[in-house]
Formats: C-alpha cells, structure tokens, sequence
C-alpha cells in the first residue's frame, strides 16, 4: 500500500469548506473528476457507513463500501474503505478487496486568518497511484473554486 499527500490552499473559512466538500449538493461536483455522477449515500457521523457511488456504463450502481473511523467537525475526518459495490451489492470478502481493505483515506483542515488549508493522506494501491496523482489536484482545485464562491 502506497501513501499518497496531497494539498490546496483555499480562500474560505473551514466551515465552509467542510461542508462544500461533504454537502450533498456540493460533493458530486468536486468528485466529479473521480466519477461522473459521484455521490454518497450514508453519514458522515463517526462510526457510520457509507457507500460511495457512481453509475457505471450500464446504469448500475457500483464504488466504494466503507465506514466513518473518526469525525471531529470541521478539523479532520478519516474514512476507512472496506469494501466494494458492484451491481448495488457490498463485497467484502473477495480477493481483490482484501488486498487494500483497511485503507485509509484522512482530511484535515487548518484555518489560518480566514483561509484554509486542505491535506488529504490516503492508502492506495501502486496500481492506482498514477490515476490518483492526476485526479486529487483537480478534485481539490474544483473544490476550491466551489468554497470560495
């Protein structure tokens, strides 16, 4: 598993940024660069699950199964992947998620004279680390652009 850091400065207090990057309304449209029609169905509440999706080219239901490991409102949120959806199914138990259940994916922000820093830590497979390398910068800069409207 690889460990991957990335982070942007945005021009906004971090309660606005917090909830521009988990809103409902908001969070497809940053992580629309991972997954056309991103969203999540579930809380953001420590020690809930949730399930992030997108529809696959079939309209099915598929991404990612996964639990709330910590939230301490508008400072840092860890969320830790357990599985994957395919078809609206949960899997938990196949080969290939075993290989990278438990990894983790931390947010934290730091407000700083009515701006706020962004850091994301993340686990990841190698196989993957190339694709993400491109998409976290433009994920945070539309989540930048979204906070500070």
């Amino acid at each position: 598993m690889k460990k991957l850091h990335y982070s942007i400065d945005i021009n906004a207090p971090k309660e606005k940024v917090w909830n521009t990057m988990l809103g409902k309304e908001t969070y497809g449209k940053w992580t629309e660069v991972f997954a056309s029609g991103s969203h999540y169905e579930g809380s953001w509440e420590e020690g809930s699950k949730i399930r992030f999706l997108a529809p696959d080219e079939l309209g099915n239901k598929g991404g990612m199964l996964s639990h709330i490991k910590e939230n301490r409102k508008h400072e840092f949120i860890s969320i830790e992947h357990l599985g994957i959806i395919e078809d609206g199914k949960e899997i938990t138990d196949s080969e290939e998620v075993k290989e990278w259940a438990g990894a983790l994916e931390n947010y934290t922000l730091r407000e700083r004279n009515g701006k706020t820093e962004v850091l994301i830590d993340m686990d990841t497979e190698e196989d993957y680390e190339e694709m993400m390398q491109e998409m976290w910068p433009q994920a945070l800069q539309k989540l930048k652009e979204l906070a500070e409207k």
